[in-house]
């Protein structure tokens, strides 16, 4: 999608992938899909499991009811009602835990024991990576002439990485870029010193970048990704009020973090045409950022 008025503002040529608009409305879905396509027939008979709190508790239980399969999904005991509704609306079964992440290691770990199923996790494995590097794929089919960057956002980095490798290969000339929040900046910060760093404390409106950077992604990130680059969330939170306003979209501020990384080093995109990836959509429209 494209908005002439966002163009206008940034200085360059804007094309938006709208993860936004995909099913469970978010990315997620690709890496869950992807990830079941890949298990054999005794593993599938068994199931998949995972901990979430997010998209992709709703995107594993999603792919697995359209392939049969059970799926167990650990979630806190404080996860928002609505993605407690949307995994249980595409039939996952839920056990709840205490919020850190010992209890819901611990109690995946036990639900795994129990049923056997494969444990996937939110993006730090090889076939979630694959699945989302199917957004870069689209993207070159879609956006013709090839853009000059790829801008994808970085949390745990599995649409980055998955995205760079899918993007180089198709075209080795695209520049690449991660676009994280200043206040959970430890992919940038891992990037440039070349020595993966641990999420210390994340203060964003972009919640669903919170988490630290996977190891196995950012090993894919260093030989892939060109920079990372940052913006504050007063940049965050322009740039999604302009995406629902200009472009008539519901995005999360976790998907708006590429524009705002546009609009906030606009010298570094003049003139050029930058695709970005919306990575989702999924806000509770009672906690909205203005």
């Amino acid at each position: 999608m494209t908005s002439r008025l966002v163009d206008a503002e940034a200085g360059c040529e804007l094309h938006f992938k709208c993860e936004n608009l995909q099913k469970v409305g978010a990315f997620k879905a690709r890496g869950a899909h992807n990830a079941v396509l890949c298990l054999d027939a005794a593993q599938r008979a068994r199931g998949v499991a995972t901990h979430s709190s997010g998209n992709h508790a709703a995107a594993l239980a999603l792919a697995a009811s359209r392939f049969g399969l059970p799926c167990y999904i650990v979630m806190p005991d404080n996860a928002p009602a609505s993605k407690v509704a949307a995994v249980r609306a595409y039939g996952g079964e839920i056990t709840f835990c205490a919020p850190t992440l010992a209890a819901r290691e611990s109690t995946l770990e036990a639900v795994c024991r129990r049923t056997g199923a494969s444990f996937v996790p939110p993006y730090d494995h090889a076939d979630v990576i694959a699945g989302q590097g199917t957004c870069a794929l689209e993207l070159a089919e879609q956006v013709t002439p090839a853009p000059d960057v790829l801008l994808a956002p970085v949390g745990g980095g599995g649409l980055l990485a998955g995205c760079a490798i899918a993007g180089k290969a198709l075209a080795p000339h695209l520049e690449v870029l991660g676009a994280e929040p200043a206040g959970a900046d430890d992919a940038q910060r891992s990037f440039s010193s070349g020595q993966w760093q641990p999420q210390t404390a994340p203060d964003t409106v972009a919640d669903g970048l919170r988490s630290s950077l996977g190891q196995l992604n950012f090993a894919l990130i260093r030989q892939h990704v060109d920079d990372i680059l940052c913006a504050d969330d007063d940049a965050i939170i322009h740039a999604t009020r302009l995406i629902w306003t200009r472009m008539k979209l519901v995005v999360e501020p976790s998907a708006a973090v590429g524009l705002a990384v546009v609009l906030s080093h606009p010298g570094r995109f003049a003139g050029r045409r930058v695709a970005i990836v919306l990575s989702g959509g999924n806000v509770d429209l009672d906690k909205l950022p203005w």
